[in-house]
């Protein structure tokens, strides 16, 4: 039978008696519509919470057309142009789409703009070039031969980029288009408070005001083929204007440059190191949107309706895990639901009475055509959700798009019918209280805890080679049964290690925002970090952990001598390596599957002495099964008193390292899989010293995971897979109990 409850339905007109239906059917107790679509006055008399998607910056033409000189500004970098001569011209909108940009030619070019010679990275002096406006061309004078000119400049956007996105994907023709508008502007500042004060008056069956999002969108620029050209869900490229450039000078007592923006091309992309420019920029920015945005939750309130934010589209600014969030006064937060990952960001969000995710996949076109079957999605999407969901609670979940492509497909009608029941079953179990937890884990990066659950990530819940081999520690520890928590270099300089946390990590590239980059300079550092492994504590690193990219008192990795491995820079190849012998039986490695002719074709290979030589660690048999991802040449044992677990190829893949009363553990990659989620959660409880913990409530079956809820008296066994499983649970008392679960099952027990 089906249960009612914590269930919000997208719906569009001329779809009332269906959607009757369906609400019915997914138990739904609340309805929503969506973008582009309104809500039937049939559909409004269901008796079901009514949301209502609000767009506070975009949706009003008859405004913005008034006042084009107000919409939302980017800074664009030109592509490089080589001079020839001493004469150089530069276009500014060659890659870039036009329907979407148009260059800023009100403000004064020359204050707000700017030359560099990126073959000196010196900024042109304003006199020696000028702005054809009939060409939207940059005219260079002076410049050097062979040296590469760009210019970076202001760029009005005069369309929504997600309204946009939306027109493309669905093919809406010749609808018109959306210009959004920048409320830094009073008068439209004012416009935006006046529209919504009318709106609430002319929507009293509005019960959640839903805002899609607040001002600013997240960094999203197509090119003149209509293809995304650059993407950055944390990006705040999308919020300059030469008023908000002038008050933070004010502020700030410094001018902002261009390239403070563009830097380089990389439009700040959140893997680069943060500079002061940028924080200082975060941080004005979100003072000024979280002001305004408690100013629309307050106006809900008055009307009587609550508040919700949807964590997407014009999110920038609102900073959900920046200190002071709760004081906006939101009601709920609703995001899209990816992976276990994107639901722990939505979940983990503090200061909000709910949280509600948006589950996928989304009523489009792209998804729900002749052919396909949503319903593989959808069960996808739900089993990535619920591990997460079960150390993590969302109080409501739901779907977008447009729910009369959904009815077309009755396998996934009855798909959503099984979610949605299962989910609120998870809930009436445990009363939304979250899974236990047996350790505190703590990940480590410059950006700490305002981007809880946000490493390593380019454009939400989209892996990309650069990044799935990261990307997966995350995924992994959305659904383990630990503890997480964020925190930044700078916390551990002034505050030091908090004594509650158990194992701290750090992974990524070298010269990134989640390695560190040239924090590791500062002695402080690393000898607060081990101290604090000498004296018990545990160091998970990741990638290239601790590194610096100029070569430091001959170390690459700073906390080389801690994981007891570093990386060959090409400075010391003059100087032997010796690996020891791999150890193939572990405490970590104890659930990874080797086929026994990998092994005994590895024994063979002569894994079982100690390699030697420049590069060491050749062999010719590989003992395989672990995904390491996107391998890291050159890493090697610092001493042959190390660990090795894996050192294939000539380098090492993994390796642990005693350090004092602590533990050290490296690993060159970590793309998500359950046999690589099983390996990083042996990683913790080793590198803690509480292998003695890891049996109780441990599946033997990686592709199982057990959650277990003390006060609700009961634990439960999923199966993350569409394909049966059977697997061993050990109990506390040495019992163990059998499960044969059915594909994306879920099974309970009492305590």
């Amino acid at each position: 039978m089906t249960s009612t409850g914590r269930f919000t339905l997208p719906s569009e007109e001329n779809f009332a008696e269906k959607t009757k239906e369906l609400a019915e059917l997914w138990g739904a107790d609340a309805i929503r519509n969506s973008d582009g679509t309104h809500l039937d006055e049939s559909v409004l008399a269901l008796g079901k919470k009514i949301y209502s998607a609000y767009f506070p910056t975009r949706a009003h033409n008859e405004w913005i057309t008034l006042h084009m000189d107000e919409t939302p500004q980017v800074y664009l970098l030109t592509g490089r142009v080589l001079a020839e001569a001493d004469i150089v011209d530069v276009p500014l909108m060659d890659g870039f789409f036009e329907e979407q940009l148009k260059p800023n030619r009100d403000a004064d070019p020359h204050k707000y703009w700017e030359v560099v010679d990126r073959t000196t990275n010196e900024v042109v002096d304003a006199s020696l070039w000028t702005l054809d406006e009939d060409t939207d061309t940059v005219h260079v004078s002076g410049a050097t031969p062979m040296h590469e000119y760009t210019v970076s400049f202001l760029a009005y956007i005069i369309w929504d980029p997600v309204e946009m996105y939306n027109h493309l994907t669905n093919g809406w023709g010749d609808k018109e288009h959306e210009i959004p508008f920048d409320i830094y502007h009073p008068a439209t500042r004012k416009f935006v408070f006046d529209t919504f004060e009318q709106w609430l008056k002319d929507n009293p069956q509005v019960d959640v005001v839903r805002f899609t999002t607040f001002f600013y969108q997240f960094t999203l620029l197509f090119d003149q083929k209509q293809r995304e050209k650059v993407v950055d869900w944390f990006g705040c490229a999308c919020t300059v204007s030469p008023a908000a450039l002038d008050d933070f000078e004010k502020e700030y007592g410094y001018r902002l440059r261009p390239e403070d923006f563009v830097n380089e091309g990389s439009y700040n992309s959140a893997w680069r190191v943060p500079r002061k420019a940028q924080r200082d920029w975060i941080d004005f920015l979100s003072g000024f949107v979280r002001a305004n945005v408690k100013k629309l939750a307050d106006m809900s309130h008055e009307a009587g309706k609550e508040a919700m934010m949807f964590l997407g589209d014009q999110w920038i600014g609102t900073e959900p895990y920046k200190d002071g969030f709760e004081d906006l006064g939101l009601d709920a937060v609703v995001g899209s639901i990816g992976d276990g990952t994107t639901t722990r960001m939505i979940a983990d969000i503090p200061g909000v009475k709910y949280t509600e995710g948006r589950f996928l996949p989304y009523f489009f076109p792209d998804t729900f055509y002749e052919g396909n079957d949503p319903s593989i999605e959808g069960l996808d999407n739900w089993r990535k959700a619920r591990r997460a969901i079960l150390r993590s609670p969302i109080s409501r979940m739901g779907y977008g798009g447009y729910l009369s492509l959904a009815a077309k497909f009755p396998k996934f009608v009855d798909t959503v019918t099984h979610i949605a029941d299962e989910f609120r079953d998870i809930h009436d179990r445990t009363g939304g209280v979250a899974a236990e937890g047996e350790l505190n884990v703590a990940i480590l990066n410059s950006w700490g805890k305002m981007r809880s659950w946000m490493a390593f990530t380019v454009a939400h819940a989209l892996p990309n080679k650069q990044t799935y081999s990261y990307y997966g520690i995350l995924e992994s520890l959305s659904g383990m049964r630990v503890n997480v928590r964020f925190i930044s270099f700078d916390d551990v300089l002034e505050h030091g290690v908090a004594d509650d946390i158990d194992v701290i990590i750090n992974g990524g590239p070298v010269d990134t925002a989640f390695t560190g980059g040239d924090v590791w300079k500062n002695p402080k550092l690393t000898e607060t970090l081990r101290a604090w492994v000498r004296g018990g504590g545990a160091f998970v690193g990741v990638g290239e952990p601790s590194s610096l990219a100029r070569f430091q008192a001959g170390r690459f990795f700073q906390l080389a001598d801690v994981l007891g491995v570093d990386e060959e820079r090409y400075q010391t190849l003059s100087v032997d390596k010796y690996f020891p012998a791999v150890t193939p039986e572990h405490f970590i490695t104890a659930d990874v599957h080797v086929d026994p002719a990998a092994r005994e074709a590895w024994e063979k290979a002569g894994y079982r002495i100690p390699l030697s030589g420049c590069g060491g660690g050749q062999g010719i048999k590989p003992l395989g099964g672990i995904d390491f991802g996107e391998p890291i040449a050159n890493t090697f044992p610092v001493n042959e008193d190390v660990t090795l677990l894996r050192a294939d190829g000539g380098q090492v893949q993994l390796a642990v390292n005693e350090y004092g009363k602590g533990r050290g553990v490296y690993i060159s990659g970590l793309p998500y899989s359950a046999a690589n989620a099983r390996l990083l959660e042996r990683a913790l409880f080793w590198a803690s010293h509480n292998e003695d913990k890891y049996t109780a409530y441990s599946s033997t079956n990686p592709e199982c995971e057990v959650a277990v809820f003390p006060d609700a008296g009961q634990y439960c066994v999923i199966n993350n897979t569409d394909r049966p499983q059977s697997t061993d649970v050990a109990l506390p008392d040495g019992s163990v109990e059998h499960f044969d679960l059915d594909q994306s099952a879920i099974a309970w027990r009492n305590l």
